[in-house]
């Protein structure tokens, strides 16, 4: 069959779609949304993934994690997901900081979590609580604005002391001076040493809602604890990072007793940048293909809409069908036709889907940018690809009972239609 051929069946196509217009666009409409609920999902998708993954990145690649109980090799332990496991120490923390144990180390940070609130002249505010080490700055970056940062002494004295993260800061003292001034936390009071500066918001989460206290302090007096929930450690160059986890890893076996050396009874995790990366990008990528593939569910509703309007359509016109097949049209004539028809529809349906993924991802990455994310807009070519084949592959598939039926028509009974 020629060109011209194939031309004159889209041109009849469109025809036909434009000689009703609503009844064509309400038809599509499920393949409307669902191509761009497929586009959209995995855009923002990908725009999530890049924040999340651009937040761990500005840490360093130098930057080594160490997490309580056992993980697989591409997953995370169960700490991750609240599993409170209680294997990891601040006397670990201690062995790991030692030249003689870890020589590429430069610094090491535990940390003990929790959350509680503070209270200022009764202005009080609900906040997180950082206990950690006097390294923590050269381990995860920062600077301070005021004050100073408390010392090893205080830190085994079980000081009560403070450094107010900026938003902690601004919430209980507002424009006053915080430095000497004493703050209750629970039952217990403390004196505030020093501000942070302000660091923005990291993802989803506010990194300047915190106050920071010694390890210690926050162990015995606030939590009531004896363990860590993470350890980090700056390596001083990345090409040590292997070696520094093997070392790391035989370390933490033998203050343990863990005479496996398969990893099997391991009691921590350790994980590097790179390795954090790509955990993340793994289960990152699951999660957006699992919404994608709902969201194209909805493409199976727009096909069984396009396979009852090319029904009706057969119905309506049942004597043009009878008439050409009168002066000689061939099944596979009829055939052809309606199957175009069916194409060019969820086609045409697809590439509005498109434009309006397009668009909606751009606006959310607007609404997120004014939010003071660092959002950007990755379009992915290969959910464009699928989305124009998948409405393709849907006119043709649920078209074709229609098309068949309009083929099948007996040309005498059809004449005969009213």
């Amino acid at each position: 069959m020629s060109l011209n051929y194939y031309k004159s069946l889209i041109l009849a196509a469109w025809r036909g779609l434009l000689a009703n217009k609503r009844r064509s666009l309400l038809t599509a409409l499920g393949v409307i949304i669902g191509v761009a609920a497929v586009v959209t999902i995995v855009a923002i998708g990908n725009g999530a993934q890049a924040l999340i993954l651009s937040e761990v990145q500005s840490f360093g690649s130098n930057l080594i994690g160490v997490l309580p109980g056992k993980s697989e090799t591409t997953g995370p332990p169960a700490s991750v997901f609240g599993v409170t496991i209680t294997t990891l120490t601040t006397a670990d923390a201690e062995a790991m900081a030692d030249k003689k144990n870890l020589p590429h180390v430069k610094s090491v940070a535990p940390f003990a979590q929790g959350a509680g609130t503070l209270n200022w002249q009764g202005v009080t505010y609900s906040t997180n609580l950082s206990g950690t080490g006097v390294d923590y700055i050269a381990t995860e970056g920062g600077n301070l604005a005021t004050g100073r940062w408390f010392t090893a002494d205080e830190d085994s004295a079980l000081a009560r002391v403070v450094i107010l993260g900026d938003t902690a800061r601004t919430q209980l003292f507002g424009n006053s001076d915080p430095l000497g001034q004493q703050i209750k936390i629970g039952n217990a009071f403390f004196q505030v040493i020093g501000t942070m500066q302000k660091k923005g918001s990291s993802g989803t989460m506010d990194v300047d809602d915190r106050v920071f206290l010694p390890v210690q302090t926050m162990q015995k007096i606030i939590s009531g604890t004896n363990y860590l929930g993470l350890i980090h450690m700056q390596v001083d160059d990345s090409k040590n990072i292997n070696q520094t986890i093997t070392d790391l890893t035989n370390l933490l076996r033998a203050r343990h007793n863990i005479t496996d050396q398969s990893g099997n009874s391991d009691d921590f995790s350790v994980r590097s940048g790179a390795q954090a990366i790509s955990i993340l990008t793994t289960i990152t990528d699951a999660l957006k293909y699992f919404l994608a593939a709902m969201a194209a569910l909805s493409l199976l509703v727009g096909g069984i809409g396009i396979m009852n309007i090319m029904l009706i359509r057969v119905t309506e016109r049942t004597r043009e069908i009878g008439l050409r097949k009168a002066v000689g049209a061939r099944y596979q004539d009829i055939l052809s036709q309606f199957l175009t028809e069916a194409t060019v529809l969820t086609l045409s349906g697809g590439v509005i889907g498109i434009i309006v993924g397009i668009g909606m991802s751009w606006l959310v990455s607007v609404v997120a940018t004014y939010l003071d994310y660092t959002w950007p807009l990755v379009i992915s070519a290969w959910s464009i690809v699928i989305a124009v084949a998948v409405s393709t592959s849907i006119g043709l598939i649920f078209g074709l009972y229609p098309a068949r039926k309009a083929a099948r028509l007996d040309p005498i009974e059809a004449l005969r239609y009213e």
